[in-house]
């Protein structure tokens, strides 16, 4: 067995087959990353809806967690997963289905009809990023971070406010630098994990991705306690 194939393709990523590739395609770390950029949206807005709150993260949870990730495993195979095209497309379809659905049915039942364009944005970023529409042009770095990071943000605040304010705008901009460092990191880790088929040489890099979404997630659960307290 060459060295490669002792590698598995993230830190997170289970050994591949069954179940586990289930598990593997969700990018459990980073997927609770983004449930914090909600959590910090939601908590900074003037008036604070704990429902509003789950909800959003859970269209998330959706959106980014499922059918996002499973398009990028259907493009390309990162992660080495054995799940079938099919399934992939199918849990991808009934995914984002269930995201917009929560979308469409909070904007009417919060009276925010606003909330339909942040639903419609989504609803063709996952597709366009991870399946690399439009020539690729939003599968870069700054498509990763303004999509999965400032994205969140600002909707998850809008959902809360009916409106977008400066201390919105602020933290969509300190999530969109926290993913830029995710990126500027991850990048020579995935190189070192699934074409040269090491970890030597990244591990201090690697150490930081592993605490990154941790420290996000925390800083996430902090506001929404001061704010329920």
């Amino acid at each position: 067995m060459g060295a490669q194939e002792d590698v598995r393709p993230a830190f997170y990523a289970l050994r591949s087959g069954g179940w586990r590739d289930y598990v593997t395609v969700l990018h459990a770390p980073y997927t609770m990353w983004n449930a914090s950029y909600v959590a910090l949206g939601a908590a900074l807005a003037p008036h604070f809806h704990t429902n509003r709150m789950l909800w959003t993260m859970f269209a998330f949870a959706l959106a980014l967690g499922v059918a996002a990730h499973v398009l990028d495993e259907l493009n390309g195979r990162p992660l080495r997963t054995q799940i079938p095209n099919a399934m992939l497309v199918a849990l991808a379809a009934a995914a984002l289905a269930g995201a917009c659905a929560i979308g469409v049915w909070a904007a009417f039942a919060w009276h925010e009809r606003a909330l339909l364009a942040f639903v419609a944005a989504g609803a063709v970023v996952v597709p366009a990023y991870n399946l690399e529409w439009f020539g690729g042009a939003l599968h870069n770095e700054w498509g990763l971070a303004l999509s999965w990071a400032a994205f969140p943000v600002l909707t998850a605040y809008f959902a809360e406010a009916g409106t977008l304010r400066a201390e919105a705008v602020l933290a969509a901009g300190f999530a969109t630098g926290m993913i830029l460092v995710q990126r500027t990191l991850s990048t020579p880790v995935r190189h070192a994990r699934r074409t040269v088929g090491t970890t030597e040489g990244v591990e201090p890099m690697e150490r930081s991705l592993r605490i990154l979404p941790w420290a996000n997630v925390l800083l996430g659960c902090a506001l929404v306690v001061a704010r329920l307290t």
